[in-house]
């Protein structure tokens, strides 16, 4: 049995025909750009420097595979909604990357959204879930810096997300999560390593499900 905390450094790639073939089972992350998607992905593998954690929201823009085990990978891609993003252009460079890799990608086994507790899901963060729907792909979304909120706000707003991806029609999952306080972590790993053993409808359990 692999480990997240195996993961290491393969390849980056700035455009959808650099990608390494689609095989054996990816897990993608994703998260708006000062969401905590970096800090995540370091907390969830052990690896303090795994994903580079930038003080400038945004500076991530590529997509950055991490390899766990044989055929198995994790895979960082770009932030989005940086009010301080490059030039339009480059910003629709990165829809197509990040909306193409969402919906056509066969080795993709579900997608980790990271959310910022404190706003709940925002405009963007719809859009982004428009490019998931057609594909069908299933949801685990982490509502990261949920220590810096009350235990009933943070429970309202899980109830609030979970509610309106339900709406939505996702195959999705909600929890609180902190990758500071240790909050939220062994669940996250058990959801992804389930995902890329094959094991994705077996759900473990989340806390507050």
């Amino acid at each position: 049995m692999f480990t997240l905390r195996n993961a290491e450094f393969v390849t980056t790639v700035a455009a959808a025909r650099d990608l390494p073939p689609a095989q054996g089972a990816e897990v993608a992350f994703v998260g708006r750009s000062n969401a905590g998607k970096s800090s995540a992905l370091n907390a969830i593998t052990g690896r303090r420097r795994l994903a580079f954690v930038s003080k400038t929201p945004g500076r991530t823009q590529y997509i950055n595979f991490y390899r766990v085990a044989p055929g198995c990978h994790l895979v960082d891609l770009p932030g989005y909604g940086y009010a301080a993003a490059p030039p339009s252009a480059t910003r629709a460079q990165w829809s197509a990357l990040i909306g193409g890799y969402l919906q056509t990608r066969a080795a993709l086994r579900g997608v980790v959204l990271i959310l910022d507790a404190r706003r709940g899901l925002t405009a963007l963060d719809r859009q982004l879930i428009a490019w998931l729907k057609p594909a069908g792909r299933p949801l685990h979304v982490l509502l990261s810096k949920s220590d810096q909120l009350g235990r009933r706000q943070a429970n309202a707003t899980r109830h609030d997300v979970e509610s309106a991806l339900r709406c939505e029609g996702l195959d999705a999952s909600v929890q609180l999560f902190s990758s500071t306080h240790k909050i939220g972590i062994v669940e996250a790993a058990a959801r992804i390593e389930a995902w890329l053993a094959g094991d994705g409808h077996k759900k473990p359990p989340v806390k507050g499900e």
